[in-house]
């Protein structure tokens, strides 16, 4: 009985306790971070002076659904960057746990696939924690305002995972096309699809 009064104490607690927050959501304001790129260079996004905003991207070098989409991920750069949202790619696996996501093997990945933005490695897993990332690849859309960086979009790049030809909904495409024109963003939030992160043993 005496237990039974615990725990039913214990649920009323938590209950009544405000719910804790598991990384960014829209609308939230980005807290810039400094992680070191394949080229053994730190970047952060304040680096990226005329930047509007930005696509970030975790993603890794051996979970399927990044290698499915890593043409689309290259391509988005590639139509963005010179408008002024670059893409930022993250590595947020753990390579004791996931050995083919070691900070080697992303450098000799990301030169074989002539990636043109920056790869960077979260050793400690603190930026990949603060964003609330939990798959590979998971997509983040910042936008610059006069102060700082507000999250406006996350989830996934479209709706098919298989074959970019067959998607009928580009999320990533449609949210930046607003705020390039100024609109809001039509999706700002659909799930992730993809790997689950490689965290460390605690």
């Amino acid at each position: 009985m005496k237990r039974l009064i615990i725990c039913m104490v214990a649920f009323v607690a938590l209950a009544a306790s405000p719910s804790v927050k598991n990384g960014y959501d829209v609308g939230d304001t980005v807290t810039d971070f400094k992680l070191k790129n394949i080229d053994g260079k730190m970047i952060s996004l304040a680096d990226f002076k005329e930047a509007k905003g930005f696509i970030v991207v975790f993603d890794c070098n051996t979970c399927p659904y990044s290698r499915a989409y890593n043409q689309r991920i290259i391509a988005l750069n590639e139509k963005y960057a010179s408008k002024g949202y670059p893409l930022v790619a993250i590595n947020p696996n753990d390579p004791m746990a996931s050995p083919g996501d070691s900070f080697d093997k992303m450098i000799s990945y990301a030169k074989d696939k002539g990636y043109s933005f920056p790869y960077l490695s979260d050793e400690g897993q603190t930026v990949t924690k603060a964003f609330g990332a939990t798959n590979t690849p998971h997509i983040f859309i910042l936008n610059r305002t006069v102060k700082d960086l507000k999250v406006v979009y996350v989830g996934t790049i479209d709706n098919n995972a298989r074959d970019a030809s067959a998607a009928t909904k580009k999320y990533v495409e449609e949210a930046i096309d607003a705020l390039l024109a100024n609109k809001p963003v039509p999706v700002a939030k659909t799930r992730a699809l993809g790997c689950t992160i490689k965290w460390k043993n605690s």
